[in-house]
């Protein structure tokens, strides 16, 4: 069951205890206090326990130089957009997984912060980057990190984190579930038309949920464009899709999940999804 807006749609299960969201919108390039009050305005009203914002959400993403990276660039926990992060979720009694450009000294990173109502949970440092990112920023240096989080009725879960272009690394979603993953979270910008029909491979080869919030729009710099595909997805641990958006649409989307519902890994009475692994028949450059 979902609903777009969060505000209108389907009878609520009592059986489901967890409201996980997506966010999907056209942020305008370096424009941070804009993009800041559209997402501000789209949330209002909300009501989920984990909202996932796309990759490099208040910035844009294809910097045309360093400077313009400079610009946007934000400590973690102390820069403005983790800041305002803090305040939704402290308002909203929401966690938040966002996209940003973290400076760290002089190293730049895209990295993805998470936020609970009690504060910065920590950030993840995107470990694969695509194209242009590498002229830019610094290879991720946390390796792959799960969270403990608790929804808003108390009840635990475990969070993982990757950015982007790390779906298509399957060793990027396994190191995760291997360390019990129950939701991936997957801040997007995404141009590769493979991604959308590829999460529900990802969700269902790890039993996981996974919650990909991508972006929409263009972006142009020395005559090249980057056209991003939208299509943000939602998809359970047998790889269906719960909730998918368009190509060029704004939706803050929400399903209800038992997080619990990935812990069971034991896909036939003799198979076990991760027991089953023969990893000294594999093959490791």
């Amino acid at each position: 069951m979902y609903w777009a807006g969060c505000n209108h749609g389907a009878a609520i299960c009592p059986l489901l205890q967890m409201k996980l969201g997506i966010l999907q919108y056209s942020p305008a390039y370096l424009k941070k206090h804009e993009n800041l009050a559209t997402v501000e305005a789209l949330l209002q009203g909300c009501d989920a326990d984990l909202i996932v914002l796309p990759e490099l959400f208040a910035s844009g993403y294809f910097f045309r130089n360093k400077d313009d990276l400079a610009l946007m660039a934000e400590p973690v926990p102390d820069g403005e957009t983790t800041r305002r992060l803090e305040q939704w979720a402290r308002e909203m009694g929401t966690s938040f997984v966002a996209g940003l450009p973290e400076v760290d000294g002089d190293v730049f990173y895209n990295s993805a912060v998470v936020v609970s109502p009690s504060g910065v949970e920590g950030v993840y440092r995107k470990v694969h980057l695509f194209y242009q990112e590498k002229l830019f920023f610094e290879r991720g240096n946390l390796g792959f990190r799960c969270f403990d989080l608790t929804d808003r009725a108390g009840t635990p879960y475990r969070l993982g984190v990757m950015i982007c272009f790390d779906w298509y690394f399957p060793e990027a979603a396994r190191s995760l579930a291997m360390q019990h993953a129950d939701i991936i979270a997957h801040p997007s910008n995404l141009v590769r038309k493979s991604c959308p029909s590829s999460m529900p491979v990802r969700a269902l080869e790890n039993h996981v949920f996974t919650a990909t919030a991508n972006r929409y729009g263009a972006e142009t710099k020395d005559g090249e464009t980057l056209t991003f595909i939208g299509q943000s997805v939602i998809c359970n641990p047998e790889g269906d899709v719960l909730l998918k958006a368009g190509r060029e649409e704004t939706l803050l989307g929400v399903v209800e999940i038992d997080p619990a519902h990935a812990r069971d890994r034991q896909i036939t009475p003799h198979n076990h999804l991760l027991n089953d692994r023969r990893p000294e028949t594999y093959v490791v450059t």
